[in-house]
């Protein structure tokens, strides 16, 4: 199973990586507000992560880490 590192602080909640994800790992965090004021980025099923990156490589910030 991979391991998912987010740096939650510099988000802007675009949503490019909840799009690319094929398994459906990543949600915006609804209860959740960052210092910026965007949703950030969270694994909403951890679980289900394949660790193929695709979200890391779409993220324009580049705030997400995928360990295998």
């Amino acid at each position: 199973m991979a391991v998912l590192t987010f740096k939650t602080d510099r988000c802007k909640g675009c949503g490019l990586c909840v799009d690319v994800c094929p398994k459906g790992v990543l949600a915006l965090a609804a209860d959740k507000i960052n210092a910026k004021g965007h949703h950030p980025v969270e694994a909403a099923k951890p679980e289900a992560c394949i660790g193929c990156a695709f979200c890391a490589t779409m993220c324009p910030d580049c705030i997400i880490k995928v360990e295998r």
